[in-house]
């Protein structure tokens, strides 16, 4: 089949981790699916860009979705049938490959990005589902509020192809379709005044956007030598200092990220000492994917990390400018940043058993499936946002703003759950954390909603969010979430034909989305259980 000749009923615009679940619950709920992806591994901020998930401390116990939960186990099945693993971890009710604080299930991307091929090989393979790799956006067709195609080109060799949809889901990391499709939407920070939130700014500003940070692979090779050359920029980023931050950004040091004091943050814990583990203070640890604690004694491999730290998160500016076009020179200065990192840790950086320099530390790119260590893609915090049918707020989630022990509040429109902290990342307007409590919430339908399109479904942290609710709303199982209530609101509007803003109006059509889709087929959790509400994320 020519790939001009593609034909869907859902579009999936984007191969993160709201597209990888939106493109199987629709599958499963029987529609044909075309996805895109801008690269060659699928799974976003999971394998391209490198970051093993940020998850509720429930998820053990209260998986969000069935598919999330298998996704888990399959990454989990990995290693106990691939991997040396040592006798009590193998019997561990739960294993995590690099034991480490930030993530239930830290395991290498690459292996992340095997298990999400493994989950869609059967659709790939029966034909109902086709992948377009290294393509990207350039165009929308739309009739009224309807889209009618979208136009991707192959980033290798600037073809391009039309891909006509009955749906369309937006699962990009910057919400890429809303501009294409002239689908208004936010970028950046609201105002107090509009959004009424406590921790909003009192000025509306779109340079107002979380840091990205461009994540590398590190292993420690005690027996060898690895140092990098030094990275152009070098001698500016060793004395780069923000007036938020207690110190350059090349040091050890670094900020609570709730209280704001200065905290020191070393490679290791030094040889006595003990850390408080709780403000991961060790970075080592933090997201560390191959523990050495994991392994029976024949395994001849050396611990791996993942860089994710404050240390190289890029405040300087945004990757979008103020009216919305991605900044290629901010992207490479990112880059820039963690590769000046790495060149301190391996050269200066204070040892924890005396002397300085690292130069045990070695990029691992295979980690990555890089040459150079680093990530495919940037981690990418913060998206275009649309104007939606119902924008979710810090009144509706924040612990502060809603009383203690008042739980977030109730949608009944829910489509799924999710629970984090609100984690706003130093921002590219000079502003340090923000940091606040965040009871367990629920996905609103309204919030997936466009406005003013009809047929378009967010998939993505472009959700209907504002800058401060977008720092619980952006990680991974939340992410999983909407793609699968992005899948299931598709397939149940193409079987009534009903738009999705229909299932807002109708209590019988929105109950059987809820239950008799969402709940029985695909084993998505609709609320939380009542002990768990009024919980701090």
């Amino acid at each position: 089949m020519a790939e001009n000749d593609i034909r869907a009923d859902l579009v999936v615009v984007g191969g993160g981790l709201g597209g990888i679940a939106a493109a199987l619950a629709a599958l499963e709920l029987g529609l044909r699916v075309v996805m895109t992806a801008p690269g060659e591994w699928l799974g976003g901020q999971l394998t391209a860009q490198g970051v093993p998930p940020d998850e509720p401390r429930w998820i053990e116990e209260i998986a969000p979705t069935s598919s999330y939960a298998r996704m888990r186990e399959l990454t989990r099945r990995a290693y106990l049938e691939d991997y040396p693993l040592a006798a009590d971890v193998r019997a561990a009710a739960h294993l995590n490959p690099g034991a480490a604080r930030v993530s239930r299930i830290c395991a290498e991307p690459r292996v992340s990005a095997q298990v999400i091929e493994r989950m869609l090989s059967p659709h790939l393979a029966d034909g109902t589902l086709t992948v377009l790799r290294h393509r990207v956006p350039v165009a929308v067709d739309r009739a009224g509020d309807t889209l009618t195609a979208v136009t991707v080109r192959d980033t290798r060799d600037g073809r391009e192809t039309c891909l006509p949809g009955r749906y369309f889901a937006d699962a990009t990391e910057l919400g890429d379709l809303l501009p294409l499709a002239e689908v208004a939407h936010v970028i950046g920070a609201e105002a107090r005044g509009e959004t009424g939130e406590l921790h909003a700014p009192e000025i509306a500003d779109p340079l107002d956007q979380q840091a990205v940070t461009w994540c590398a692979a590190l292993e420690f090779d005690p027996d060898g030598e690895h140092v990098i050359d030094r990275p152009a920029g070098y001698e500016a980023w060793r004395t780069r200092r923000a007036p938020f931050w207690p110190g350059p950004q090349l040091s050890w040091r670094a900020l609570n990220v709730r209280t704001l004091d200065p905290v020191d943050m070393p490679l290791f814990p030094t040889p006595g000492s003990e850390l408080d583990l709780w403000q991961d203070t060790d970075l080592w640890r933090y997201r560390r994917v191959l523990a050495s604690e994991s392994f029976d004694r024949g395994w001849r491999g050396n611990e791996v990390t993942i860089v994710n730290w404050p240390h190289n998160d890029y405040w300087d500016e945004p990757l979008l400018d103020a009216h919305g076009t991605y900044d290629d020179a901010a992207a490479e200065r990112a880059r820039g940043l963690t590769l000046a990192l790495v060149h301190w840790m391996q050269t200066e950086a204070p040892r924890h058993d005396g002397g300085v320099g690292y130069p045990e530390l070695r990029l691992r790119g295979d980690v990555l499936g890089t040459d150079d260590g680093l990530a495919q893609e940037p981690y990418i915090r913060e998206s275009r946002r649309i104007r939606a049918l119902f924008t979710v707020t810090e009144e509706h989630i924040g612990e502060e703003m809603r009383g203690g022990g008042a739980g977030a509040a109730v949608f009944a429109d829910t489509v799924g759950i999710g629970s984090y902290r609100i984690d706003l990342h130093p921002s590219t307007a000079g502003r340090s954390y923000v940091d606040i409590g965040c009871f367990p919430f629920q996905i609103p339908l309204g919030a997936l909603l466009p406005a003013d399109t009809g047929n378009l479904l967010a998939a993505n942290k472009n959700i209907g969010t504002t800058h401060i609710s977008n720092g619980a709303y952006r990680l991974h199982p939340v992410e999983w979430s909407i793609g699968v209530a992005v899948g299931a609101v598709a397939a149940l509007c193409i079987a009534e034909r009903r738009l999705p803003r229909d299932l807002l109006a109708d209590e019988a059509l929105l109950e059987t989305l809820q239950q008799q889709v969402l709940a029985r087929r695909l084993g998505v959790e609709l609320e939380w259980p009542e002990r768990l509400r009024a919980l701090d994320g």
